[in-house]
C-alpha cells in the first residue's frame, strides 16, 4: 500500500474510522476516499456498487457498522443484524466486482462464544453458544469474517479480517442509552462531579473482566496488518491484559476527579464473565500496543471536556 494509492475508509466519522483516517494521514497517505452516511447509504446495494464503480478504490478498510452497548443490542437486535449484514455484504461484494487489491474487515470480540476458554484464541470462533445480549450483532460480524474467507477461497480476493477487543477513544459515543461501558462511565462520573452528586450508579456487579484497546493503537494495528498480513484466518487485536469493571470504574473515577461513592445496580445484566483476547498471533507478527489504559482514559476525558465546551 503506497502513500498515493486510493484508500476507502468506510465509516470514517465513527470511533474506528476516524482513528484510521488520522493514522493514515500521519503516515503520509494522501488519497483517502470518504463518504458520510448521508452521502452514501451503505445498506443500499446499488448505491454502494455505483460508488465503487466510480471511485475504484485500491484498498478498503471496512470500519462502518451499527454499534452499541448491552442496552442498545437488547433493544434493537433486528436493526443490528440487518444493518450490519447489509453494510458488509454490499462493500465486500463490490470490492470483489471492482477488483479492490485488498480489504480489511473489522469485527468484534463478541463473535466468540460466551464461555470460550480464556484467553480467547482465533480458532475458538464458532465453537460454542454466543452471549445472548449481543447475539444479533455477533452473528452479523461472524458473517463478515466468513464472507472474506469464502471470497478469498472462491475468487482469490485478498480480503483479511481483524477482531478488536473493547475499544475506546476520541469520537466515542457517550450517549448513556447506546454507549459501551467505558465512555458511559466517563459520562456518568463527569455528570456526577459537575452536579455535585454523592454517588454514581454502575450497572451489574462490577465483577466481569474486560480488555480495552485505545482506538489510535487499533488504527495503527490495522494499517500494520494491511501492509504485512495476507492470510485467511482473522487476527485478534488487543492488549492481552484485562481488569474487572469495578477496577475500570475506580480508574475513571480518579481521572475525572469524582469524590463520591460507586453503587452497583445488580438488577442490570453483567454480560459475558470474561473476554480476554489471545494476541500472541499479533505479537508474533511484530505489533504491540503503546498506550496504557490510564493514559488513554485521560486523553479521552480531556477531549470529552473540550467538546462539551
Amino acid at each position: 500500500m503506497n502513500t498515493t494509492d486510493k484508500i476507502y475508509v468506510a465509516g470514517h466519522r465513527g470511533l474506528v474510522g476516524s482513528a484510521l483516517v488520522r493514522d493514515l494521514r500521519s503516515k503520509g497517505f494522501s488519497n483517502i476516499v470518504e463518504r458520510t452516511s448521508a452521502q452514501l447509504d451503505l445498506r443500499n446495494q446499488q448505491a454502494v456498487n455505483d460508488f465503487f464503480a466510480a471511485e475504484k478504490p485500491e484498498y478498503v478498510f471496512l470500519a462502518a457498522a451499527k454499534v452499541g452497548g448491552i442496552n442498545a443490542n437488547n433493544t434493537y437486535p433486528a436493526q443490528f443484524i440487518y444493518d450490519n449484514l447489509m453494510i458488509e455484504t454490499n462493500i465486500i461484494h463490490a470490492a470483489y466486482t471492482q477488483g479492490v487489491k485488498k480489504l480489511l474487515f473489522l469485527g468484534s470480540s463478541c463473535i466468540y462464544p460466551k464461555l470460550a476458554p480464556q484467553p480467547i484464541k482465533e480458532e475458538h470462533l464458532l465453537s460454542g453458544y454466543l452471549e445472548e445480549t449481543n447475539e444479533a450483532y455477533a452473528i452479523a460480524k461472524i458473517t463478515g469474517i466468513e464472507l472474506c474467507k469464502f471470497y478469498r477461497r472462491q475468487y482469490g480476493c485478498n480480503f483479511i479480517s481483524a477482531m478488536p477487543t473493547n475499544l475506546y477513544g476520541i469520537n466515542d459515543n457517550f450517549d448513556l442509552n447506546t454507549s459501551h461501558v467505558l465512555p458511559a462511565l466517563i459520562r456518568k462520573f463527569h455528570d456526577a462531579k459537575v452536579q455535585g452528586a454523592k454517588q454514581v450508579v454502575m450497572w451489574g456487579t462490577g465483577k466481569p473482566l474486560r480488555e480495552f484497546l485505545y482506538v489510535d493503537d487499533l488504527a495503527d494495528a490495522c494499517v500494520f496488518l494491511m501492509q504485512n498480513y495476507n492470510d485467511e484466518q482473522h487476527v485478534n487485536l488487543g492488549t492481552g491484559e484485562d481488569l474487572a469493571i469495578r477496577e475500570l470504574a475506580n480508574i475513571i473515577k480518579k481521572v475525572v476527579g469524582f469524590e463520591g461513592e460507586i453503587v452497583n445496580d445488580t438488577t442490570q445484566p453483567d454480560g459475558t464473565p470474561r473476554k480476554l483476547m489471545d494476541v500472541s498471533k499479533l505479537h508474533n507478527l511484530g505489533w504491540k500496543h503503546k498506550t496504557t489504559l490510564v493514559e488513554g482514559i485521560a486523553t479521552v476525558y480531556e477531549w470529552y471536556i473540550d467538546t462539551k465546551q
